[in-house]
């Protein structure tokens, strides 16, 4: 037990001391970034000696240090808990993290500010460690704020930039809607357990329904479910290392994470259940959709995130929560390589983003190919790679389940569709001819480069088998099943791969037409961006505009004084006015004149 808190404090130690000299001059005798990654990678292999305690003697920790405040009767302490999630968690971030620094070191190696870079990625992981070994709701609060504002900082890294702004901006403001549920469980739990420590809220009535949607609507927008999911997307606007830890072991995977903490008041609660089988189904085929027809390589990857994100969701409806972590874990290793891959591509072509623009760069980029198809392959869950060991679980149990028809049907279609993106970027980027300019150097011999992405591509094969066999069982497995329900996930796959590879081909042979209303969809992402920050915004301006103009300007400022004075005016005036062109009238004037004049005399 000793063993486990010395590791668990060293960690902690490596990874804030190169933040605390960050702030004095000591980084000018070292090569910061250098230190950093170094720090990291000790950090993950002491964080193996408390896995290795775990797997042997299934032996979980929490500790407790000091008192922080007392509100009321609640007793705030500092708590960490390190219990199976915590403790597998630990090292696959910090040795995904760790690859992502190497890499950072060679792509971001001309910014002249990559000291800051490096430390706001290092504060991007510290902050998820604490999200995921908190022990009481204001420690998580902590942790989930912390990625949040790391995450507006990375993405609008390149803040000259417009896109970059509004993309920082649009994350922050999706989780803020996010954090408005938290705070309304945070509340509740405060009201009704008297405690934010997860021992004492577990242990509460599951029934009201309040703080569960309030944890659902903080797992939407941390975890870009649908409806909260367009900030995803437009992250890519980061630095690719930004998008590669973003979207493997920190920031999406939060919300996620969240839902498996609270799983035992969630499996207990069949209608929050319901609601996030649903979701996620939505939100897996809606991003696989979208994927399908983007030209943005990172923008095809982010939508896979945001894909897996719906799987995980839908895992975490069919009630399997070891599952949907199990997934969280694999999928950190393949989409980190994903992401790096396409950076080395990026990198090589001059910054190129667009798919239609490269082509046959499998002959000159021989590493990247490799382990790009390695990644794709581990996504779509090919069997034997570290995708297939979550990927097809998830798959068996949903088909094995009383389950929404309709969410099983749509997570096929949408994993057939993974299938399909992911054979359109190999088709595109690595095979047919060459696309790009002939006077582009490619040099991939960069050990900078090329170490992170090898490490990554072991764990894309064999990290999937270590972690799967040590995932408890929740239910009782389902030990016979037909031949069809065993291999429905590999025959929607395959056939995604097929039509994909016939329809590429067939784009050799096309000629330009308009795009069809199905192409637009997919195209413009389900028009989801235009309503809502474009036709959403303009319509409530011009009413605002409309409703101010008329209420202020024409009502009161024009009608109340100016206009009724003149109305008031004309109408005294017609009705008092004797000059009505009568003659008979100024005769009478004249007579009531005369007779006045002697009676007023006479008085």
């Amino acid at each position: 037990m000793n063993t486990i808190t010395s590791c668990v404090l060293l960690i902690f130690l490596l990874l804030t001391f190169p933040v605390m000299i960050s702030f004095t001059n000591m980084t000018k005798h070292i090569n910061f970034p250098s230190y950093v990654t170094l720090c990291i990678k000790t950090a993950f292999y002491i964080s193996l000696i408390p896995l290795s305690y775990f797997f042997n003697s299934n032996l979980e920790l929490m500790i407790t240090h000091w008192h922080w405040a007392t509100i009321g009767s609640m007793n705030l302490s500092l708590s960490l808990k390190f219990d199976f999630f915590s403790i597998i968690f630990l090292p696959v971030a910090l040795f995904v993290t760790w690859s992502i620094m190497e890499f950072s070191m060679w792509y971001m190696h001309s910014d002249p500010h990559l000291e800051r870079f490096i430390k706001y990625l290092l504060l991007f992981l510290i902050t998820m460690i604490i999200l995921t070994t908190a022990n009481n709701l204001l420690q998580l609060f902590i942790g989930w704020e912390g990625v949040g504002i790391m995450s507006f900082l990375l993405i609008g890294w390149w803040y000259g930039r417009a896109d970059a702004n509004t993309a920082a901006l649009q994350a922050i403001l999706y989780n803020r809607i996010g954090d408005v549920g938290f705070i309304l469980a945070m509340a509740w739990f405060l009201t009704n357990s008297n405690s934010w420590d997860l021992q004492q809220i577990l242990t509460t009535d599951p029934s009201n329904i309040l703080p569960l949607t309030g944890l659902l609507i903080a797992a939407t927008g941390k975890s870009a479910q649908f409806s909260l999911h367009p900030w995803l997307p437009s992250a890519m606007e980061g630095p690719t290392p930004v998008s590669a830890l973003l979207h493997s072991s920190t920031m999406v995977v939060a919300g996620v994470f969240l839902l498996i903490r609270f799983h035992p008041l969630i499996s207990n609660n069949k209608t929050i259940l319901t609601i996030m089988l649903c979701l996620g189904a939505l939100t897996t085929l809606f991003t696989a959709i979208c994927a399908l027809t983007q030209n943005d390589i990172k923008k095809i990857v982010a939508f896979s995130t945001s894909s897996q994100l719906g799987l995980m969701m839908v895992t975490l409806g069919i009630n399997q929560p070891y599952l949907a972590f199990l997934h969280i874990c694999t999928h950190a290793f393949f989409k980190a390589m994903l992401f790096m891959c396409s950076g080395s591509i990026i990198h090589n072509l001059n910054n190129e983003q667009d798919i239609r623009k490269m082509g046959g760069l499998a002959k000159s980029m021989p590493l990247t190919t490799s382990c790009l198809i390695i990644g794709s392959l581990a996504l779509t869950g090919m069997p034997f790679l570290t995708g297939f060991y979550s990927k097809d679980l998830i798959i068996e149990a949903a088909n094995s389940s009383y389950t929404n028809a309709w969410a099983l049907l749509t997570t096929l279609l949408a994993t057939s569709m993974t299938a399909v993106y992911s054979m359109r970027i190999i088709y595109f980027v690595l095979m047919t001819k060459p696309r790009f300019s002939p006077s582009t150097t490619i040099n991939e011999n960069n050990p900078l480069m090329i170490n992170p992405i090898k490490r990554l591509a072991l764990g894309s094969i064999m990290a999937g088998f270590f972690i799967s066999n040590n995932i408890p069982l929740t239910s009782t497995q389902v030990m016979t099943m037909p031949w069809y329900s065993k291999l429905a996930a590999l025959a929607v796959t395959i056939t995604g791969f097929i039509i994909a590879l016939e329809l590429n081909n067939l784009t050799n042979n096309l000629t330009p037409t308009k795009p069809s209303p199905i192409n637009s969809f997919s195209t413009l992402l389900g028009y989801f961006p235009t309503i809502l920050h474009r036709l959403l915004t303009m319509k409530t301006l011009s009413t605002s505009f409309k409703t101010a103009l008329a209420l202020l300007d024409l009502t009161w400022l024009e009608k109340t004084f100016p206009k009724i004075t003149s109305a008031l005016h004309t109408f005294t005036s017609s009705i008092l006015s004797n000059q009505k062109g009568l003659i008979k009238l100024y005769f009478i004037s004249f007579l009531i004149t005369l007779l006045i004049i002697p009676i007023l005399l006479a008085i």
